[in-house]
This record gives C-alpha cells, sequence and structure tokens, in this order.
C-alpha cells in the first residue's frame, strides 16, 4: 500500500491542478491542488528517485541479509520505512519529497529479496512458485484497498493538511504496526521459526533437501560472487527484468492516465480497485500455469504477455472518444505484470549457493531498479493524453521480454540435457564434517558445483 501512495496522491492533492471532487451530495466544488507545488516532470522524478536509492544500496542490503538474521534486518528496514513515509506529510516542496523518497527507496531494498531468501528456506522448488506468487498478489489486495481508502479520504476537508498528506500518515502508522509484527513474529529460518517445534524444524529443514540450495550461510565466498557475475545467464535474467518492469511506471502514472481517459477524482479512485482484482486473478492464474509439467514457468511467462501486448495495440489505436474500450484495454496491460511474478518464484529455485543467491538476487532486482526508474521519463506531458509513445515502449519491451524468456528456456534445458548425459558426480556424496557424513544438500554447493542440480523450467 505505501509504495503506491504516490500513485494515489496525484488525484489527492500532490499535483498543482486546479481540479474539482464530487463529494457525496453529488455537488463539486473546486480544490485546489498546490500543497507540494509539484508539477509532472518533478511528479516523475519523484517516482524514479525511489528506485535510485533501491538501486544504490541493493547489494548492500542483500549482504546486510546474507550477514544477519533476515526477520530482524527486514523488521527495522520496515520500522524506517514507517517513520520515512509519515515524513512526506511534512514535505512542502519538490526538494523534501526528493529526499524522503531516496530514503524510502533505500529501505524497500530489503523487502523483495529478503522474502524471496526466506520464500527458498522454507519451500520446496515446486512450492516456490506458488508461495512467491501468493506474496506477490498480495499488491493486488493494496491497490483495492488503497482505493477504497483514498476515496475516503477525498472527504477530508481540514484547513492546514490535505488528503494526500493523510494518506501518508494513515499508510505510514499501518506500516509502523507491521514492522512491530515483523521482529516479533516474523522467522529468519525454519531452525528459529517460533510456531515450529524442535520436531518441526528437522522436518522443515529436512524437506527441502530435494532442492539441492542448502538452507543458509552466513560466510560470504568469495568463489560464488565471481561465478555469479561471470555467468551469462545472470545477466540475460537482469536484462529480463529491467525490460520487463518498464511496464511497471504504471504504478504511479495508472491514476493519472485513467483519468486523462474522462472519469473524474472519484471515478478514477474506484475504478483503481478494480486494477487490484485484475493483478490478484491474472496472478493467480499465471502461477497455476507455471505449475503445470507441460507447460512451466516460463512459458506460462510468454502466454501472460500475449494478452498484455494486444491489450498495448488497442490502446494506441482505439478512437480517444472511446473511454470505455481504453479503460478495458489498460486493464489487458497490466497483465504484464504476470511474468515478472513467476520469475521472482523461479529464478530463486535455479540458483544454489547462498552467496551466489544473494549476488543474483541483487543483480536481478538492480536491474528490476533500473527498469522501474527508466520507464518513469517516458511519460512526458507533451505526449498526453494520447501517450502514443509511452505505449509503443511497453509493447517493444513486453515483446523483448517474451523473446528473452524464450531464450532462457532453451539455455537451462540445454544445460540439463548436459548434465543428463555426464557420469553422476560423487564428489560430495562422502564428505564428513566433524566425525559425520553431511548431504551434500546441505553444503552450500552452487547450482555449476553441485552437478545432481537441474534447473527448473
Amino acid at each position: 500500500m505505501d509504495k503506491t501512495t504516490l500513485g494515489e496522491a496525484a488525484v489527492l492533492g500532490i499535483l498543482c491542478a486546479a481540479l474539482s471532487i464530487a463529494i457525496l451530495s453529488s455537488q463539486t466544488v473546486p480544490f485546489r491542488r498546490e500543497s507540494a507545488h509539484l508539477n509532472a516532470t518533478q511528479f516523475n522524478w519523484l517516482g524514479t528517485i525511489f528506485y535510485f536509492g533501491y538501486l544504490l544500496f541493493q547489494y548492500p542490503q542483500n549482504l546486510a541479509l546474507q550477514r544477519f538474521p533476515v526477520g530482524k534486518w527486514m523488521s527495522i528496514n520496515i520500522f524506517l520505512w514507517a517513520i520515512v513515509l509519515c515524513c512526506h506529510a511534512l514535505c512542502k516542496s519538490f526538494g523534501g519529497l526528493f529526499a524522503v523518497r531516496f530514503l524510502l527507496g533505500i529501505c524497500e531494498g530489503a523487502i523483495t529479496p529478503g522474502f524471496m531468501i526466506v520464500t527458498s528456506m522454507f519451500y520446496t522448488r515446486a512450492e516456490q512458485t506458488y508461495r512467491v506468487g501468493y506474496w506477490f498478489l498480495m499488491n493486488g489486495f493494496a491497490i483495492i484497498i488503497l482505493g477504497f481508502a483514498s476515496y475516503g479520504i477525498l472527504h477530508i476537508h481540514t484547513p492546514n493538511f490535505v488528503p494526500w498528506q493523510w494518506l501518508m500518515i494513515i499508510t505510514g502508522i499501518i506500516t509502523f504496526i507491521t514492522s512491530i509484527l515483523f521482529w516479533f513474529f516474523f522467522p529468519d529460518s525454519p531452525a528459529n521459526a517460533r510456531f515450529l517445534t524442535p520436531e518441526e524444524r528437522i522436518a522443515a529443514v529436512q524437506r527441502i533437501r530435494v532442492n539441492q540450495t542448502g538452507v543458509e550461510n552466513k560466510v560470504f565466498k568469495t568463489e560464488q560472487f565471481y561465478e555469479a557475475v561471470k555467468d551469462p545467464k545472470t545477466w540475460l535474467l537482469a536484462f529480463f527484468a529491467a525490460a520487463s518492469n518498464i511496464v511497471n511506471s504504471l504504478t504511479n502514472q495508472r491514476q493519472l492516465i485513467v483519468a486523462q481517459f474522462g472519469f473524474n477524482d472519484i471515478q478514477t479512485t474506484l475504478l483503481g480497485c478494480v486494477d487490484g482484482m485484475v493483478e490478484i486473478l491474472t496472478i493467480h492464474f499465471g502461477v497455476m500455469l507455471a505449475s503445470q509439467e507441460p507447460i512451466g514457468h516460463l512459458h506460462a511467462g510468454v502466454l501472460m504477455y500475449i494478452p498484455a501486448i494486444i491489450g498495448a495495440i488497442l490502446i494506441t489505436t482505439l478512437p480517444f472518444s472511446n473511454k470505455i474500450g481504453l479503460l478495458f484495454s489498460y486493464w489487458t496491460c497490466i497483465i504484464a505484470i504476470v511474468p515478472f511474478a513467476i520469475f521472482l518464484g523461479w529464478v530463486g529455485s535455479i540458483t544454489a549457493g547462498h552467496t551466489k543467491r544473494i549476488t543474483t538476487n541483487a543483480i536481478v532486482l538492480s536491474a528490476y531498479a533500473i527498469g522501474n526508474a527508466v520507464g518513469q521519463f517516458m511519460w512526458k506531458a507533451h505526449y498526453q493524453p494520447r501517450n502514443h509513445v509511452p505505449w509503443a515502449i511497453i509493447t517493444a519491451t513486453n515483446l523483448a521480454s517474451a523473446v528473452t524468456l524464450l531464450i532462457l528456456r532453451h539455455l537451462y534445458s540445454s544445460e540439463n540435457k548436459r548434465r543428463d548425459g555426464e557420469t553422476r558426480d560423487v564428489t560430495y556424496d562422502s564428505t564428513y564434517f566433524q566425525g559425520k557424513k553431511i548431504d551434500k544438500a546441505f553444503l552450500d554447493l552452487t547450482d555449476n558445483q553441485n552437478r545432481d542440480f537441474r534447473y527448473v523450467l
């Protein structure tokens, strides 16, 4: 919710524009949105600077997640996130908002990689796609809740506090409560999960042996870092993460886009709830599709791009007077976020070795930040209201992302076939530590070192 507050703030008073809002009596009253004195370019920069903070501190955040307890480190970042979010309400200029958005991006850098690490520690590779899909589709629920909250906030009239400032305070308080819950209840690993008995903790560790990826290792291994950086497939993963997230610029632009179709503030706010429902349904369908063995993750991602590309084409070719057709085309475009949700569940299951995994995660999520940051710049005022150039870029990057998934599938499938033809690797089968035989599934080997490892497709 708090990550999408900037998009909601666009119709709650953060932009300079003389607009009207419908109140419950169905009358309209003028509402001057000048509290932060932002123009459209500055608004786009606020979306971009968030991802610069995310990008610059992504690898340090991943190193901290390896060095410190995962749950505790995330809770600290969520706590700081809540404070920074509340500080938004005190900002009266672009400079102040620029600073707090940068700090918000730094705090965000621990969340997704932390979730990915914990998911890989608790669930088998077959389960990870569903689990990542479940927590990723909560973005849809967030949009729905925030849409109704914004509708209510639109009707708050206080002399020195405008609606967008109330939005920041309310979501900041919710985030603060979440940080407390994380500190006390979110587990760092199966080994110390409070909700499991000692016997269940052992069972939780044993059941992920099939992953061949280990559980957790606090030692940074330089050789694993270099292996990740030198692997060409890592950079293909990064390219996909960047290209596929150009469309995510809609997070901050969606309210403005729908308003330009001809809907008023109240309608735009409530229609935003449909965005969330589209995300929930399509992500759930996407992860179900990816879990079907004949289809797999990568082919499922490609299939989900087809309607998204069609929607982007329609939104530039339909007459601008057809606002219902444009609205449905826009909702179809949202499906383009589904392949990245599938990708997040998949990328954690194709990399073994704790240092290699966090390095790969950092590279991929840094690319994700670059894609999001770059995407904000294409929404120029002189392209409005049709925005032909941004939609053409979205179409092209969606197509490039689909092709990249097909290339990755070919590379990983070829590597699996190569390993199937090799003599079985027994290098680590009889490894002993302090007189006890150690299963190589827990030896923190990389996917390259462990030739019994097979890549999920």
